[in-house]
């Protein structure tokens, strides 16, 4: 087993997933199996506590491991399936060791940060490492590792200190580092600073750890006397100083260390067994990256939800909005509206924010109203949706089962005329509980109570667009996270007025898909259908939305679900070009 650990300086924030994702990305290109790890050094348990604004969006993995966002990314670059397990955190290595203390596994010895801390952070990287995220089940050859945070940051010691040791136990060369600091260019004289990489190195350097490769992220390349600069005060040899610039899109950053010669030093470095012959992956994500550049036509979304001050808490879902807009040769723009703003409240304490919000709704191609938690903000969601339904606008509803909720209430007022529907959730006493708790739903308790993982949805009609977007297949399995379920025992009052109930679960008795009839693409689901979309595998459920934006989902349909020539990958492993070889768009394997 090869490790790379990934390590961060100067900020958090600088694009340590990325680069992990995208090392991981050229390996696999090279044939060789790969996993990931992330590490978390927060006291939380796990994220499905957080907020959206402390550190993105939550992730929702197949075991219904409530992750880190970077996880998604390792996910979707690496076409893996992760678990719980592969999200490491300071509260879940504390909780093992003291479990292990109270059941005397130590004998009475004094449990201390160093050893049993450092010691228990080893046994979990080392057989997590093993575990197959492959669909073939071959054990992985090489684990990547992220740590989060910032090297010098208190939380993150022990690790750092366990990487340390883990160094000697694995042996040289099967362990090596890359480190990604920052390069400044303050505006005031365009020069690169190099200084604070030199003094992050130093520091890391001087917690045991040395630096492999220095990934260096700057807004323009890096300058060649930069470059010697950095080499000479971090004791690294030019060629081992990275520049990661910015770029155009996120899939050039694998390119960009390809270029760089990262492959051939990484198979020096680990002695990896990698034959240097054309690679068909590499050659498909190269294309995909040309193609986002050369777009000309634009789609627009409507984003209506709660968080949209943050982009990183709908992280999952603009990814699969950009999966599919690139699948349809569309360049995406995504126009976030905070549903407060389209509030009657709000034009009456601030016009100018209330018109600005409808004027985006107004303007864009389609509709997309993710889940959220609470109250706030939902009047403002139903009228979006209601806007939507109204004016035939493609519209997708996704996430927790508020959004059927609101679905359901719209449906309710403007056609059953029940002035009390609502959800439990929001009005307890509700004579006609639209939506209700779960059974499983444990009020008392927050973390890990939810409806989490991959579950089967069944369809039961044969003419959903849904249904037919997935390849016409009986069933499909993906992830949910909610609290909430529609109410069984008001189904055939939806359906009488045209909301069809076309996928529910194994037992029958949730709803899990909802369509309305007479309506150009109007899609609620349950479940979380961006988590496993992938870039070359757009999630159907965001791709029906964004080929009705386009005007095109009927023509496709008509087609037998093909896409047009222009709009598939190559599957010639010599060419970039979408012009030569094409081949059907493959969605999930389900």
């Amino acid at each position: 087993m090869k490790y790379i650990l990934v390590t961060g300086g100067v900020i958090s924030g600088i694009g340590k997933g990325i680069i992990a994702s995208s090392v991981g990305t050229i390996l696999k290109s090279c044939g060789l199996h790969v996993t990931a790890i992330k590490i978390d050094p927060y006291i939380n348990i796990d994220a499905g506590t957080f907020s959206p604004y402390e550190h993105g969006e939550v992730f929702v993995l197949d075991d219904g491991g409530e992750v880190d966002l970077d996880l998604g990314n390792y996910e979707r670059f690496l076409d893996i399936r992760l678990i719980r397990d592969n999200n490491i955190t300071t509260g879940k290595i504390y909780q093992s060791v003291i479990n292990k203390e109270r059941k005397g596994d130590y004998l009475g010895k004094t449990v201390q940060v160093v050893p049993h801390i450092t010691d228990a952070i080893q046994e979990w990287v080392m057989k997590q490492a093993t575990i197959s995220v492959d669909e073939d089940g071959v054990e992985p050859q090489v684990c990547v590792i992220e740590l989060g945070g910032t090297v010098g940051d208190i939380e993150s010691m022990p690790f750092i200190e366990a990487f340390r040791q883990f160094q000697f136990k694995v042996k040289r060369e099967n362990f090596c580092n890359i480190h990604v600091s920052l390069i400044p260019q303050p505006n005031t004289t365009g020069e690169q600073k190099t200084k604070p990489t030199q003094n992050s190195v130093r520091e890391l350097r001087g917690l045991g750890l040395s630096p492999d490769l220095i990934v260096c992220r700057c807004t323009t390349p890096l300058e060649t006397s930069v470059k010697e600069k950095i080499s000479m005060f971090c004791h690294v040899e030019p060629t081992q100083v990275i520049c990661v610039h910015d770029v155009s899109s996120i899939y050039r950053v694998p390119l960009l260390l390809e270029d760089q010669g990262v492959v051939s030093y990484l198979c020096e470095r680990l002695n990896l067994p990698i034959e240097m012959r054309p690679r068909k992956m590499f050659t498909k994500w190269k294309e995909m990256a040309d193609r986002s550049d050369r777009l000309l036509e634009h789609v627009s979304i409507a984003l209506v939800g709660k968080y949209t001050k943050l982009a990183d808490s709908y992280t999952s879902v603009i990814k699969a909005l950009e999966h599919s807009a690139l699948a349809i040769n569309h360049k995406l723009e995504v126009k976030y509206i905070d549903s407060a703003d389209l509030e009657t409240t709000t034009l009456q304490d601030d016009p100018v924010k209330y018109h600005e919000a409808w004027q985006k709704l107004c303007s864009a191609h389609g509709v997309l109203v993710p889940g959220g938690f609470g109250g706030r903000g939902t009047e403002g969601k139903m009228q979006a949706i209601s806007w939507a339904r109204k004016q035939n606008k493609p519209f997708l509803g996704k996430g927790d089962v508020r959004l059927c909720c609101m679905l359901c209430i719209i449906l309710y007022f403007h056609l059953v005329h029940l002035s009390d529907a609502n959800s439990t959730e929001f009005n307890p006493e509700s004579k006609h509980p639209v939506v209700i708790d779960m059974p499983e739903h444990n009020p008392g308790q927050m973390g890990g109570t939810m409806r989490l993982g991959k579950r089967r949805t069944i369809f039961s009609s044969s003419t959903s667009v849904l249904r037919k977007l997935y390849g016409d297949v009986e069933y499909v399995d993906e992830r949910h996270r909610h609290r909430f379920e529609v109410n069984p025992e008001l189904k055939h009052h939806f359906e009488q007025k045209g909301l069809q109930f076309v996928g529910q679960d194994v037992e029958g008795e949730r709803m899990e898909v909802i369509e309305l009839e007479d309506h150009c693409y109007f899609v609620g689901v349950q479940y979380h259908p961006e988590f496993t979309s992938r870039p070359i595998k757009p999630s159907p459920p965001y791709f029906g939305l964004l080929l009705a934006s386009a005007g095109k989902l009927q023509s496709y349909l008509a087609k037998g679900c093909r896409l047009s020539p222009r709009d598939t990958y190559s599957d010639n492993s010599g060419s970039s070009s979408p012009d030569m070889d094409m081949r059907d768009l493959k969605f999930l394997s389900l």
